[in-house]
């Protein structure tokens, strides 16, 4: 059923047009450029967000050239591509994306680790093992690995592997993972011998329970990025990572009479439920092209859902299925987290591609109202070398301490940084180790930014060369500010 103009209008006749609804998070404002301006411009600015109450202080840079934090704040490798081992043997794969924790055996945390490798295997010094069992692609390199932490010791082992480019993914209400590839490739191009671009789910605690990959294919071949449950409505949420044109959000609808559980996604036929592209329209019903029109936080869309004709993109890529005006689309649609009711959903920039440009937003989906509100937008960075204002937001994660972590995918210095329910943003972390040169400098993007179980651990991982960490200090619930 569509969401109508005048159901939409009923909706926001309370606020106001383009005024935030009410939600439990409250709106996690940033104007353009106002990162750079207040809490994080300099060590200073980040002590001034400190004497409001927001964060944790300024960052202190780390004698090992790994991870500066806040005062009272370390942290531990977990993992460390080259240089740490599976119970197999082999090294630690590389390319470390979106992660998750859960809760394990005897007091354990289970994490499950994406690893971004794409293309054939001789690319990468350390690909996802051909674990025997757990291959769906022997050409392909990419995969999943996890890692069992408990009273200081570590271990990791393949959960699956011979899939490509396996970016933020999510968890499911049932405990499991579910890992994406954001890759379009078919069998016979770069190297592959079978069709990419899939959603594979990942069980944490049942290595039999992974054996023999099936790719949901119901939940369409495309340049996956993340994906999240309803748990109370059954729906998936999937972002898509392209451009040209730029990509969509999807809802993929189970069919009548499936619940979801262990094991049932691969239970499903290939063209099982309804997937959907979204398409929003403002309070006054005009149709928008693009996220990036919004410039102001606050601004709320209505949504309606249009059946996508080709989910397999047998020809042509489900994106490119679409013409102007069916579809809303975005540029770096990517992380995504479940949480107070919605899906928090990350739009990492914006530039000549799209309408308008940016350094990040995060929106906030509402399935009952059927809205999508922007809670954050970061305005273009004018000097991404600078430590100073944030861009580029990827992986996300709902804090326990409330409001938002986020980890930096941008340009120049990458950071972990919170953002408060009223809008304040404070540093978490930033990247020290130096993969370039001194001369010119480069730091990876921050990924896989999730919690343990108890709210005790911040794990968060370094891409390159792929390194799992675990952030422990005085955490606090943060104030609005």
């Amino acid at each position: 059923m569509s969401l109508t103009r005048r159901d939409f209008a009923a909706k926001t006749a309370l606020t106001g047009a383009g005024v935030a609804l009410a939600g439990t998070v409250g709106a996690l404002a940033t104007a353009p450029n106002a990162l750079a301006a207040t809490d994080v411009e300099s060590e200073g600015a980040q002590t001034a967000g400190a004497r409001h109450g927001v964060g944790y202080g300024p960052l202190i840079p780390d004698p090992d050239g790994i991870l500066a934090l806040p005062a009272g704040f370390s942290y531990e490798v977990i993992t460390y591509s080259g240089k740490t081992r599976l119970e197999s043997g082999e090294f630690t794969p590389s390319n470390h994306d979106g992660t998750a924790t859960f809760c394990g055996p005897r007091g354990a945390t289970l994490l499950v680790n994406n690893h971004e490798l794409k293309g054939p295997r001789a690319n990468w010094p350390h690909p996802v093992p051909l674990t025997e069992g757990l291959v769906y692609d022997p050409a392909a390199s990419g995969g999943c690995t996890v890692v069992e932490v408990r009273h200081g010791h570590v271990a990791e082992w393949v959960g699956i592997a011979g899939t490509s480019t396996n970016c933020a993914g999510g968890t499911t209400p049932w405990g499991t993972w579910l890992t994406g590839e954001e890759t379009e490739d078919k069998a016979g191009q770069n190297g592959m011998t079978k069709d990419h671009g899939y959603i594979f789910e990942v069980d944490p605690e049942d290595r039999r329970a992974n054996r023999d990959p099936k790719p949901v294919k119901a939940f369409g071949r495309y340049a996956h990025e993340a994906v999240v449950i309803d748990p109370r409505r059954g729906h998936a949420y999937l972002t898509e990572d392209a451009s040209g044109p730029n990509g969509l959000l999807y809802r993929w609808t189970p069919p009548t009479g499936f619940h979801h559980g262990r094991g049932k996604l691969r239970t499903l036929a290939d063209n099982a439920g309804v997937l959907q592209a979204f398409k929003c329209f403002d309070s006054g019903g005009k149709f928008v092209d693009d996220l990036s029109r919004a410039t102001k936080t606050g601004t709320v869309y209505g949504v309606d859902w249009v059946d996508v004709p080709d989910r397999d993109a047998k020809s042509v890529s489900v994106r490119k299925q679409f013409t102007d005006g069916q579809v809303t689309r975005a540029r770096k649609l990517e992380g995504m987290w479940w949480g107070d009711g919605g899906a928090y959903i990350v739009s990492s920039y914006a530039r000549e591609e799209s309408p308008v440009q940016h350094d990040g937003q995060v929106w906030f989906y509402d399935p009952k109202r059927r809205t999508l509100t922007l809670k954050v937008l970061l305005g273009v960075n004018p000097d991404p070398s600078a430590d100073g204002a944030f861009d580029g937001p990827d992986n996300i994660t709902v804090s326990p301490y409330g409001g938002l972590v986020i980890a930096e995918d941008g340009e120049g210095v990458q950071h972990l940084f919170g953002a408060t329910e009223s809008g304040r943003t404070y540093p978490i972390a930033r990247n020290e180790l130096n993969i370039g040169t001194e001369e010119e400098p480069e730091y990876s993007e921050f990924t896989g930014v999730t919690f343990s179980p108890d709210g005790k651990t911040l794990y968060a991982n370094i891409q390159t060369p792929g390194i799992m960490l675990a952030i422990t200090g005085p955490w606090k619930r943060q104030k609005r500010g």
